[in-house]
C-alpha cells in the first residue's frame, strides 16, 4: 500500500492542487499525457501527425501497418487512448484493423478514428460497422484533426 508523507499532502495543499492531481503525481508517475496509436504506410503522414499530436501535448506512438500496430496494442495492457489509422494500408487494411483492435482486451470501446482519402459512403458504413468512432477525410489541417480527437478523447 503507497502512503502519502505528511509533507508530501501539505505541499500539494499548500498549491492548491486537487487531489486527483496528488494520486497522479504519486502513484502514476506525474504527467498523465494521452497516448495515441498513429498507423499509416506513409512515412510522410505518420512524421505529420506525430508533430501535430505532440505539439498538442499527445504521447505518439507509430505503426506502418495494421500487424505492427496489433503488436504493439497486444502488449500495451489498454494503456493506449485513442487509435487513428489509415484506411488503404498494405497487409491489412484499416477496416480489418479496426476490427481486430476490438477483439483486443481493453479496446472494445477506446475511440478509433480512420483518416482516409476515400468519400465513398459504403466504406464509411462498413467502418463504422467494424466500429470507427468517427472519420477524417484526408487532407486535413493540424486543427481539424486536434478538434475532432478532442470531441472524441476528452482530457
Amino acid at each position: 500500500m503507497l502512503l502519502y508523507g505528511y509533507d508530501e499532502i501539505k505541499l500539494a495543499l499548500s498549491l492548491h492542487k486537487p487531489l486527483q492531481e496528488l494520486v497522479n503525481v504519486y502513484l502514476v508517475g506525474g504527467n498523465m499525457k494521452k497516448k495515441v496509436l498513429a498507423v499509416d504506410d506513409s512515412a510522410t503522414v505518420r512524421e505529420f501527425l506525430r508533430s501535430t499530436l505532440e505539439t498538442a501535448g499527445y504521447q505518439v506512438i507509430l505503426a506502418s501497418d495494421g500487424n505492427e500496430a496489433l503488436s504493439v496494442l497486444s502488449v500495451s495492457d489498454g494503456s493506449i487512448d485513442m487509435v487513428l489509422t489509415d484506411l488503404n494500408m498494405p497487409i491489412m487494411d484499416g477496416i480489418q484493423f479496426i476490427r481486430e483492435v476490438r477483439s483486443l482486451p481493453g479496446y472494445r470501446f477506446k475511440p478509433v478514428m480512420m483518416l482516409t482519402s476515400e468519400t465513398q459512403q459504403e466504406l464509411r458504413i462498413e467502418g463504422k460497422a467494424a466500429g470507427a468512432s468517427c472519420w477524417l477525410n484526408k487532407p486535413f489541417k493540424p486543427e481539424k484533426l486536434l478538434s475532432v480527437i478532442r470531441m472524441v478523447l476528452p482530457a
